[in-house]
């Protein structure tokens, strides 16, 4: 860890703590929190260059390798780990926030933040990407609102990260770029299903989910199916040219 992100980390924490743990007056406090909120503001997101344009995706599609997923009957969910993680060097790891309060500040609208824990959203609307619905979110309260992997973990696993280390699996798990706020469910009716077997149900969303979807099996080098490889051959054309 650069010391850039180690002091990103020290004073978010000092933040959070309070004044006391501060060793600071009150007045300060304000200072400590802004500080803490910039600090946390500068972590990215998005990877660079994620989703990847229409072009790129189709170029990264025709290199993936094709073959029938393997293993599939060894999948567990505990493999990619039981709980979120900000301990990894993914996109959004290692900034002091909890990996599914990253997606909701990224892919909310009218963002309230917590004043003392910048981390935490306490309010926003969601324009959900696959249905379209307009979903509100409040903290604590229950929400229609769920945080989905774009390449189901299940997927992934038969794909290829059955061969994977724990830890890559655990930094896939909570990879910004793999994950999306979307209709709660939608997103259970989409499963672990593989692009061939579910499209969003709102159309206009086929490019970008293919894209984001391509983008996510590139990355990590995972396989496609052929079925599966001919879904987002099909939902890439419907890109605009």
């Amino acid at each position: 860890m650069g010391p850039s992100r180690s002091f990103a980390l020290a004073v978010v924490a000092l933040a959070l703590a309070g004044p006391a743990a501060a060793g600071c007056h009150h007045d300060d406090t304000a200072t400590a929190g802004a500080s803490a909120a910039a600090l946390v503001a500068q972590v990215p997101l998005t990877g660079p260059g994620f989703p990847p344009d229409a072009a790129t995706a189709k170029a990264r599609l025709a290199g993936l390798k094709v073959e029938w997923g393997r293993n599939w009957q060894t999948y567990r969910r505990e493999e990619f780990g039981r709980y979120w993680s900000d301990e990894t060097g993914a996109v959004g790891g290692r900034n002091g926030c909890d990996t599914r309060d990253d997606v909701l500040r990224r892919d909310l609208t009218q963002l309230r933040e917590g004043d003392r824990n910048h981390c935490v959203v306490l309010s926003g609307v969601l324009l959900d990407p696959y249905t379209g619905k307009r979903l509100p979110y409040t903290y604590r309260r229950a929400s229609q609102i769920q945080t989905d992997h774009v390449v189901a973990l299940g997927a992934a696993w038969r794909a290829g990260a059955y061969a994977w280390t724990p830890q890559r699996r655990l930094e896939y798990a909570n990879d910004l770029d793999v994950l999306l706020a979307v209709d709660k469910q939608t997103n259970q009716d989409k499963g672990s299903r593989t692009a061939d077997k579910w499209r969003p149900p709102r159309r206009e969303y086929w490019c970008e989910y293919a894209r984001r979807y391509t983008g996510v099996k590139a990355k990590y080098g995972l396989s496609v199916t052929a079925p599966e490889k001919r879904a987002l051959q099909d939902m890439l054309a419907a890109c605009p040219q």
